[in-house]
């Protein structure tokens, strides 16, 4: 079984993703460490020395070779990956898709402690934060709401998690 955690970047996918594999005893993987291991750089950096366009292409290179070479995966997804290259419905195609659609507010709380660390937001000051991440958000929303299994509930127990993914 493959499972491809998707959403906004803070929705907690990282979080999820690591607590589900234990739990469904799958190996784990996060796209943008994947990306990372292979450009043998940090995101920061392959942005600025190559641009979006060409992290998004390694990203849908990396995304279809774990996918090809693993029949059993739990993959957590950037924020963007769905929305480019037909990603999601490729993800759709090769496993089961969950959106963690987390409320606005907990969202922007979480980028604002981590917009350094994120090369879309690091040079944001609160008010063009709040305005890129209501932006961003809405137009990724018609790829995020193609997931198999949406998941609103920021307070969910591992457990029940699991039933939502093996009843999708």
């Amino acid at each position: 079984m493959r499972i491809y955690l998707i959403g906004f970047m803070g929705a907690g996918k990282t979080h999820w993703g690591k607590q589900l594999s234990k739990k469904m005893e799958l190996p784990y993987y996060d796209l943008d460490d994947l990306v990372i291991e292979s450009e043998g750089k940090p995101i920061n950096q392959i942005f600025e020395e190559n641009g979006e366009e060409y992290f998004r292409m390694r990203e849908k290179e990396v995304l279809y070779m774990i996918t090809e070479s693993h029949p059993d995966l739990l993959l957590s997804c950037g924020g963007g990956a769905p929305c480019y290259f037909n990603n999601i419905d490729y993800m759709n195609a090769h496993g089961v898709t969950v959106w963690l659609n987390t409320p606005f507010d907990i969202l922007l709380g979480r980028l604002r402690q981590q917009r350094l660390h994120r090369p879309l937001l690091k040079d944001l000051d609160d008010e063009q934060l709040r305005a890129y991440v209501v932006k961003k958000n809405n137009d990724r929303r018609i790829y995020y709401e193609q997931a198999k299994l949406k998941v609103d509930d920021t307070h969910i127990k591992p457990e029940e998690f699991v039933k939502k993914i093996m009843n999708a």
